[in-house]
């Protein structure tokens, strides 16, 4: 569905499309049928949809006050040839008002011509006296909190300026000093003023300052604190306009005449032969002395292909200033131009107004309306416009069918899809390759490979040959449901058609292995991308990014920054957000800050999400004073904080246990008008079940009925794990209940903090029924549920039930970790001295475990353990030579101490360590289930 078709349509297509309900196979509900004649090769198979091109919004240009007044003057401006305009300056084709009235020597006029008669007079005059010692000190004109910025682009507009200076406190006024003929063009510097009580300005334009040399749209930006320099030299000004002594020559001459016909020609050649260089393309419109209705489409036309609504509408509206008054063409062109940056607020007002004025839409401009809204997602204005073209309109074409059918694939509603396809083929209309990869690519959104299989069979059967777009959706389609195998098959099936990849099927590949966590094959695509001669994007650099810092390599993920800014890849905020999260979830919160500040020079304004990476990364590490300092730097920038923000500081003062400050956030959250979730009220739960405020988590769960937010798996294994805190098995067996009643599919975390809350409760039977229930529902248990239950044999003194738990473990494939070796020897140990001998053999057996792995103990197991040793082994002997090798390194120099103590620590109170070590256990597993959830929820 290209969108510059719509403007120069065949007369008619060859092949044609059909999609119908038949029986398929025995396993196939639903098919799709194609009776169509082998269509002829498309010229140009890989043709695609155009992505459009958003452009910053322009301010509004005031009306010149002087417009209605008539001038018989025809002096043109001049521009020299090597003047390339830069992105948003204007693109005036006409001589500017300014020129002909000679407003700029109104602003500067010359000074009087020297008088014969009255020389003497005209001496005193030139002679003024010398300014008073107030007026040269340019600090006396120095306002508080203003900065100066020099190297501006020339183009650049107050609020794009605001926007970035925002950060560093609050703004009062941009000033950008206008250049001196070209009113839509600044000088290249201008002032911001901070707001706020004088010392709080000083201080944001101070900080301000400290960022001199920052990059911003390619330029180095020259940061100062304003020395009043500008206000002293306006004040001389006005007080030397008093006296009379402005000049300003009168005699300046435009350069641009020209021969019409001749600069018309050479604007058409330029935009036939390069319309990629729209510098080029501008500056040839513009030397046109009086353009006409022709010379004014194709420049509509130019931008609405560009995107560039906002120009396309002022060249419109220059048209109509002239008289000029547009056609159905010049409007299709506008309202193009408007579909292209998705506003299609403007577009319908432009119908409205062609509506008014009698011109006829045509099916172009309802091609581009349908097509336009299918951008957005609305398929029911896209239905609207369809159905009213077929009213004025018959018979239709292909292209808007292929937009309305596209329309409805984005919104995945793929009956109505297909009944238009249906339609499509019944009206005679030959459907190309474009429709197929359409719904191909609606089948992948549903996850449906079935039908899309058979559409990509449909497409080889009907004589068209499968592009790199259509094994594309293919390698989509498996990336997407999980089977990277399949789409790397898929990829080999294309190297073997002949068809290269190119940059989206490599980026496809390089995420599917992400999800996965699989780095060493992402690397191993993007080597390949490489050797295929390919340069790497904006988004696949992002990605490899992550890649670094999901495995932990933060230098390598820095260095690839640097080489995106060689290959002259602007760095976005995506780029720097895993960066910084990374950094900050590791404790490096001075390189998470030093990352920070990089964006910053960058030329990357913070946004609420780089904000939230860092939050998150403190939060992890439980710095919860650091993360709310963060929350206020947040403020000061004029960032205001989303949902996101006060759920990750809930979830960090849930972790401590601070109900308190848990709910003061929460209602800051709802005081603010932000969305409630089901995430905030996890972090409720997660504070109150943490504190053991069972029933404040009870009123929790009744306030989230009342907001008709369903409780997910996640919100029961909490409260499960609250009542397992407890000891209440009967409260966490009734919450095992309600979620099947509910239809909630119990995970390994619920079962594992339900056969905790057993094995607290010593109910150790309903804790292998629980696990019998696992086996039969296809759940294994994992080392955690292994872990509680070896915990809970260890509580019920059964230290060969223990050892069975172990030995099981092993046998399912499960690599015991230092917890596991950590309860089963305490309960093995606590026993050995009175149990059997294949209990003694098992503490060896498990001794020489831990020190093939390498497994050392902390000083507090190692005395733990080395006191149940002298109960076992009192003079020493295999066990104690054995066991002291996963002592850790210092235990010699410890033990000497340790051995004139004579405390001894309650083994009951051991008991309540381990079973705070286990809770502790699955809680922070729970809690990094979470903190992954809320990390893809920043992006």
């Amino acid at each position: 569905m290209v969108m510059d078709s719509l403007l120069s349509l065949p007369a008619s297509l060859s092949p044609s499309l059909s999609f119908t309900s038949k029986s398929h196979s025995s396993s196939a509900t639903t098919s799709i049928s194609f009776s169509l004649q082998p269509p002829p090769q498309p010229s140009d198979p890989n043709l695609r949809r155009p992505k459009s091109i958003k452009s910053s919004p322009q301010p509004t240009i005031p009306s010149n006050p002087l417009k209605n007044l008539s001038s018989t003057s025809t002096i043109t401006n001049s521009i020299s040839p090597s003047h390339v305009p830069a992105p948003d300056e204007s693109t005036g084709t006409t001589h500017s008002l300014a020129s002909k009235l000679r407003l700029s020597s109104k602003l500067f006029p010359p000074p009087p011509p020297p008088l014969v008669q009255d020389t003497q007079k005209e001496t005193q005059i030139s002679e003024p006296e010398p300014p008073s010692p107030e007026q040269e000190k340019p600090e006396n004109f120095r306002q508080a909190g203003k900065i100066f910025i020099g190297n501006l682009p020339n183009w650049i507009k107050k609020q794009e300026v605001a926007e970035f200076f925002r950060q560093f406190g609050p703004i009062k006024d941009v000033i950008l000093i206008k250049a001196h003929n070209e009113i839509h063009r600044n000088a290249g510097f201008g002032f911001v003023i901070y707001g706020g009580p004088p010392p709080l300005a000083e201080k944001s334009a101070v900080k301000a300052v400290e960022f001199d040399g920052v990059e911003l749209h390619g330029r180095v930006l020259t940061v100062k604190l304003d020395d009043g320099t500008r206000l002293k030299e306006k004040a001389e000004e006005r007080a030397r306009w008093v006296e009379g002594y402005q000049g300003q020559d009168f005699n300046n001459k435009s350069k641009w005449h020209q021969e019409r016909e001749g600069s018309r020609r050479l604007f058409r050649k330029v935009l036939e032969s390069e319309p990629e260089n729209w510098q080029k393309v501008v500056t040839a419109f513009e030397r046109i002395n009086k353009p006409s209705r022709r010379e004014f489409g194709l420049m509509v036309n130019y931008y609405a292909r560009r995107g560039d609504m906002h120009r396309a509408r002022e060249t419109f509206e220059r048209m109509r200033a002239r008289g000029i008054e547009p056609t159905s063409h010049v409007y299709t062109n506008l309202i193009h131009a408007y579909a292209v940056g998705r506003d299609m607020e403007e577009a319908l007002s432009c119908v409205r107004k062609m509506k008014e004025e009698g011109i006829e839409m045509t099916l172009v401009t309802y091609s581009i309306l349908v097509g336009g809204f299918a951008k957005i997602g609305n398929s029911e204005a896209a239905d609207y416009w369809f159905e009213e073209a077929k009213e004025r309109h018959t018979p239709l074409n292909a292209i808007i069918y292929g937009n309305i059918i596209y329309a409805h694939c984005q919104t995945c509603n793929m009956e109505r899809a297909e009944s238009l396809v249906r339609e499509m083929e019944e009206e005679g209309i030959d459907a190309p390759i474009d429709i197929y990869h359409t719904m191909m690519d609606g089948y992948t959104m549903v996850g449906n490979e079935e039908k899309c299989l058979i559409v990509f069979e449909r497409l080889k059967e009907c004589g068209f040959t499968p592009s790199v777009i259509s094994y594309g959706c293919l390698i989509n389609l498996y990336i997407k449901i999980g089977k990277v195998s399949k789409a790397l098959e898929v990829s080999k099936m294309m190297e073997c058609a002949g068809i290269k990849h190119n940059m989206k099927t490599y980026s496809m590949l390089i995420n599917g292995y992400l999800k996965l966590k699989d780095w060493a094959n992402a690397f191993a695509i993007f080597e390949d991308l490489v050797n295929d001669g390919l340069k790497p994007d904006l988004v696949l650099y992002n990605n490899m990014i992550r890649a670094f810092c999901g495995m932990g390599n933060m230098a390598r993920a820095i260095h690839t920054v640097k080489e995106m800014q060689k290959e002259r890849h602007r760095p976005t905020t995506r780029t720097f957000m895993p960066i910084i999260h990374g950094f900050a979830r590791a404790g490096e919160m001075r390189r998470a800050l030093e990352v920070f500040d990089m964006m910053r020079r960058s030329g990357c304004i913070p946004t609420v999400h780089t904000f939230n990476a860092l939050i998150l990364g403190l939060t992890e590490k439980r710095q919860m004073e650091k993360a709310v300092e963060i929350l206020d730097e947040m403020t000061l920038a004029g960032i205001a904080p989303n949902e996101h923000t006060y759920t990750t500081i809930m979830h960090g003062y849930a972790s401590l246990g601070d109900t308190g400050k848990a709910f003061e956030y929460f209602t800051n959250l709802r005081n603010e008008g932000l969305e409630l979730d089901v995430y905030t009220y996890e972090a409720l739960l997660k504070a109150c079940c943490k504190s053991g405020r069972m029933q404040s988590a009870l009123a929790v769960t009744k306030e989230m009925a009342t907001q008709n937010i369903p409780r997910n798996t996640f919100v029961y294994n909490i409260l499960v794990d609250g009542w397992a805190r407890r000891g209440d098995v009967w409260e966490a067996a009734d919450l095992m209940q309600q979620m099947k009643q509910e239809g909630v599919e119990p995970d390994i975390h619920t079962y594992t903090s339900f056969i905790n809350a057993c094995c607290k409760a010593g109910d150790m039977l309903r804790a292998m029924k629980a696990i019998q229930e696992m086996d039969t529902i296809g759940l294994k248990p994992n080392v955690k549920t292994y872990t509680t239950l070896i915990h809970g044999w260890a509580r019920a003194s059964l230290p060969e039930k223990a050892l069975k738990c172990f030995e099981e473990m092993k046998l399912a494939g499960l690599k015991p970790d230092k917890a596991v070796y950590h309860c089963l020897m305490t309960s093995l140990l606590s026993r050995a001295a009175i149990a059997e001998a294949y209990i003694y053999s098992g503490v060896l057996s498990v001794c020489r475990e831990m020190i093939t792995s390498g497994l050392t103990v902390d000083m507090a197991t190692a005395v733990h353990w080395s006191r149940c040793l002298r109960k076992i082994e009192r003079t020493g002997g295999e066990l104690t030579e054995s066991l002291q090798k996963t002592f850790p390194p210092d235990w010699n120099s410890y033990h000497t101490i340790a051995a004139n103590s004579n405390s001894e620590t309650d083994d009951e109170h051991e008991s309540d360590d381990e079973d705070n070590d286990v809770y502790f256990a699955n809680v922070n597993d729970g809690d990094d289930d979470l903190d992954d959830e809320d990390l893809n929820r920043l992006w």
